[in-house]
This record gives structure tokens, sequence and C-alpha cells, in this order.
């Protein structure tokens, strides 16, 4: 079964092509990042209009990589939620508009229970090695969830962040040190040869398994005052000086969302007894994240390639096809939900 994926969520216009929910034939993916580089975050106008300049090309782009045309798909999966309302409404008609065209199934998706079937992507047989339940992290810039997925569908949200989402507060520290967006593949590009002399709190909640970083943000900012380089850069430190400063406290803030995410994680997997650990979102291609999940896990570890834990329409294709073998169908009425919850 050959299912057309398509997100448009946040500031990525993307579509995919995916077969049995498994067999990836197409990923295309056009990023917005350099509109909003210069307003430090995403711009939702800006958005919801380069989605509708993008989102044909981008579709006709998925089709001819894979080989195959719109009218050889047999259903149409579309993110519906959560996200900001005008990009979701771009991509949701879209999908109303191909799907009646065609006569196929309209499959509505939870954009974060994509970012989980993005692994059966990875590694096909999740659901028989290692076997259910298994431990997610969704982190991205809008959200930091554990869910507990017990088999297809089924989700218990067992910790999540009270204030700044990871992702996010990756944007606020590369804001406070000067760095570009998006934040996190700023923050993890000048954090290498890092020597570690600065160092950060962790807000660990104990009795949780729900996070906080806003506090770590205002840490960072104080450090950057008193180190001379917020919010402007002290008369008398030379480039040498800021450069080797930037690097330790983008490294330091690096460090204490790893060290948290990291271990909330393993205990949240150690609390269910879970069979492995699944990853997804934006802030899990850290090549940090990544490393310090694994060798702190006793169980599997599955993690899409970064192309795959970004925003993408080939995730959104696998999760609708898992839907799809549920006898979940979506009416051609369906409206977006921009507070869709998972779990």
């Amino acid at each position: 079964m050959k299912i057309l994926g398509i997100e448009t969520s946040c500031d990525e216009t993307a579509a995919g092509v995916v077969e049995n929910g498994r067999t990836l034939l197409s990923n295309v993916i056009s990023s917005q990042a350099d509109l909003h580089s210069p307003y430090g975050g995403v711009v939702p106008e800006v958005a919801s209009r380069q989605h509708v300049r993008d989102l044909v090309p981008v579709l006709e782009q998925a089709a001819a990589d894979s080989g195959l045309g719109l009218e050889d798909m047999d259903a149409i999966a579309v993110t519906f939620g959560p996200g900001l309302a005008g990009s979701l409404i771009t991509g949701v008609n879209a999908a109303k508009a191909i799907a009646y065209s065609l006569g196929i199934p309209l499959i509505g998706v939870n954009h974060l229970e994509g970012h989980i079937y993005a692994s059966w992507l990875a590694k096909e047989d999740l659901e028989n090695d290692p076997g259910f339940p298994l431990a997610c992290l969704v982190a991205s810039g809008g959200h930091t969830d554990l869910l507990l997925m017990e088999g297809h569908g089924r989700y218990k949200l067992v910790g999540r962040t009270r204030d700044d989402a990871a992702g996010e507060a990756f944007d606020k520290a590369a804001r406070i040190l000067g760095l570009g967006f998006p934040g996190g593949p700023e923050i993890q590009r000048v954090s290498a040869g890092a020597t570690g002399e600065e160092i950060l709190p962790r807000a660990w909640m104990k009795d949780t398994l729900d996070f906080s970083f806003s506090g770590l943000k205002t840490a960072l900012l104080h450090l950057a005052q008193d180190r001379g380089i917020y919010p402007s850069i002290e008369e008398g430190l030379d480039q040498a000086r800021q450069t080797y400063l930037v690097r330790e406290l983008a490294s330091a803030f690096q460090e204490s969302v790893v060290d948290v995410i990291s271990a909330k994680l393993v205990d949240m997997a150690d609390k269910y007894r879970v069979k492995g650990l699944v990853l997804g979102g934006g802030v899990t291609a850290n090549a940090r994240l990544r490393e310090e999940i694994i060798k702190r896990s006793p169980l599997p570890v599955i993690i899409p390639p970064p192309v795959l834990c970004t925003d993408n329409g080939a995730m959104i294709a696998a999760c609708g096809y898992f839907q799809y073998q549920r006898g979940e169908e979506s009416a051609l009425d369906i409206d977006v939900d921009p507070s869709l919850p998972l779990g």
C-alpha cells in the first residue's frame, strides 16, 4: 500500500511516499529556516504564505522521486495537528483536494505520533523486535514529551515540559549567545571542542518525569551577562575570548539539556519496564543527545537518521499506514487542531 504523506505543521513544507508503512520511496522537504532566521523564530503568517508557494512543487517532486504519479497512491495522510493553524490548513486543504479528486482515503495524522513512526522507517519490525511496550521521547520546538507506547495507536503521556520545550529553549539560548536560527544546530556546531569549564544547573524536578527549561535559560542569561557577552559585548573583550566564551556557554547549555532528557528517558524506561526506546523530533537529531541516551540505556535505542527526526512527510505517511490498518479514516470535512494532544 503506497501512501503520500503531507506535513505543514510549522515551517517545513514536506511530502513523502512510503510503502506499507516501512519502506521509504521518497522524502522531500522545503525548509523556511532562512526566511525566519532574521526574526529569531517562526513567524506564523510568513510560514503559512510560504507553504502555499512551496506545497505543489514539493508534492510533484515527492511523486517524481518515488517513480509514481499521484494517481498511483492508495491513500493520502496529512498532519492536522498540533501546530500553527495557518500552516496546518494549507496541508489539510491540499490533502482533501487530492483525496476527493482521486477517490482515495484521507487519513488525518497527529504530528507527534508521526515523529514516533519515523522509527518504523529506520527499523521495520519494531513491534516484534524489540516489541511493545516502548518508551518514546518526542522532543521538538513545541514539545518535550515522554510517552509510553503500549501498542499501535495506544499511548500514555508520562512526562512533559512544564514551560519551554527543549527546541524552544535551544532557540532562546542561541539568541542570548548571538547565534543563528534554528538554535539547536547552531549550539551543537559552536560547542565542538569545548573544554567544559563552564557549568550550568540541571532542573531535575524530583519525583516526576516532567521537564522544565525556563530556569536553565535564565541561568544562561545571567552567566552571559557576568562574562560580558550579553546584552552586548563588553568593551575590551577581544575576539578570541568572545569565541571561547560563546563556545563554552553553548556547550554548558547543551550538556544540561542532554543530561536531564537522557536521565529522565532512561528512568522512565526502567519504571515502566519497556523493551526499547524510540526517539523522534528535531531535538533528537542532536548528536550529543543521541550519544548520551545510547550510552546510558541498557535497552535497544531506535533513532531515525537526522533527516527523519526533523519534520518530514514520510513519517506522516508511515503513521497513516498503521492508522489505516486499524480502520481509521478521516472525513473530507476534517478540521485542523492546533492543540491536538497525544496520550
